[in-house]
């Protein structure tokens, strides 16, 4: 990766080490094009970048990965700005905790370590312990919702003064034309168990009567064991050519999915944020989704209090069902949403605001003692 842009006069610098792939566009994630977009957008914040792309099997590196960054944190002059991802610091404090007197650590936490689906009780736990004593180690810990910013306060113990919010961005969008019947539903996740794709196909075949196509934009995500369920599953339920996996999408084929969409809809476990939900709404598209997390945070309101979507339960099935039911049953509703959708839009922070936000956490950073943590 290469930062964007010249620094102004008076830059700081700021090293930030980030997972092998980051560029990769075979895998896109919400994770990746957060960290693109920062490392691109704090230049003019007045922040010099220095990119570490470190491959490795994060957040359970090998031996010599972790190595690999020990000896990348050692060579960094007293007193650096470090920001790591979370997926590389959080499982390695070990690493960190050595160097915590030395550097100005800051870890940036997209998803906690314990919060993936599928984990059993006892890596998860582990995992969690890890990331406490990783975050306990760092000066500052940048979150993507206030949501996830309380929640990894609390549950960690941290000092709330070091717990900081910088949420994702949206960039300017051209308004989705949208369809009459509402039938053309869109889900952009990646294919892991954590976005509740097989919930959601279990919420589609009961609305089968109905007329409807959806489109998975998404990669694999490292199990394509899974992918492989999921079109089964598809088969099972008679849902061929209704239900298209389009793949991984950036750049202009990822617009045109968006363009095309009358719903996204998102049946994820877990989600801090939820990027996909802004992006939607920055072509006016309404969102149905399940209440995890930090998604009604992402989802907002517009401007006269209406939601733009509908949100739903996460342990109630019956409930996608319905809302999926309403939509595309309910014409008077798919027009309010939409109204309120393009309210929501007007309304959305830029990635500008995200590197503020980044860059005013790594400010008070740089000035913070490094002894005592």
């Amino acid at each position: 990766m290469t930062p964007g842009g010249a620094a102004p006069a008076g830059e700081r610098t700021v090293h930030v080490v980030l997972p092998g792939g980051v560029d990769d566009p075979a895998a896109p994630s919400g994770g990746n094009t957060y960290d693109r977009r920062v490392c691109q957008g704090l230049p003019a914040a007045g922040w010099r970048v220095r990119p570490h792309a470190l491959p490795g099997a994060w957040p359970r590196p090998g031996a010599a990965d972790r190595a690999e960054l020990a000896r990348r944190l050692a060579e960094l002059p007293d007193g650096a700005v470090v920001l790591l991802d979370g997926l590389v610091g959080c499982g390695v404090p070990e690493v960190l905790e050595p160097e915590a007197a030395r550097l100005r650590l800051g870890i940036l936490v997209h998803l906690p370590l314990a919060d993936e689906t599928g984990l059993e009780p006892g890596p998860a736990a582990e995992l969690d312990a890890r990331e406490r004593r990783a975050l306990h180690a760092a000066g500052a810990v940048v979150t993507t919702s206030a949501w996830a910013a309380g929640r990894i306060t609390a549950h960690h113990q941290l000092p709330p003064a070091r717990v900081h919010v910088a949420r994702p961005g949206t960039d300017p969008a051209p308004l989705a034309p949208g369809t009459d019947a509402g039938t053309a539903l869109l889900c952009v996740a990646a294919l892991t168990p954590r976005k509740g794709h097989r919930r959601l196909l279990d919420a589609l075949a009961t609305v089968a009567d109905r007329p409807w196509h959806c489109t998975f934009v998404g990669g694999p995500g490292g199990d394509s064991a899974y992918v492989t369920q999921l079109r089964s599953k598809v088969s099972e339920m008679g849902l061929d050519g209704r239900v298209r996996f389009a793949g991984p999408r950036t750049g202009a084929e990822l617009a045109a999915h968006y363009a095309a969409a009358d719903l996204l809809v998102l049946a994820s476990y877990a989600e801090t944020y939820g990027m996909v939900v802004t992006e939607a709404l920055a072509r006016g598209t309404p969102v149905l989704a399940t209440a995890v997390d930090g998604v009604p945070e992402a989802l907002g309101r517009a401007p006269d209090g209406t939601p733009p979507g509908l949100l739903v339960p996460s342990g109630e099935p019956a409930a996608l069902s319905g809302a999926l039911r309403d939509w595309l049953t309910d014409r008077a509703l798919r027009h309010r949403l939409r109204e309120a959708a393009h309210g929501r839009r007007a309304m959305l922070e830029r990635w500008e605001m995200t590197s503020h936000s980044l860059a005013e956490a790594l400010e008070r950073l740089r000035h913070e003692p490094r002894s005592g943590r």
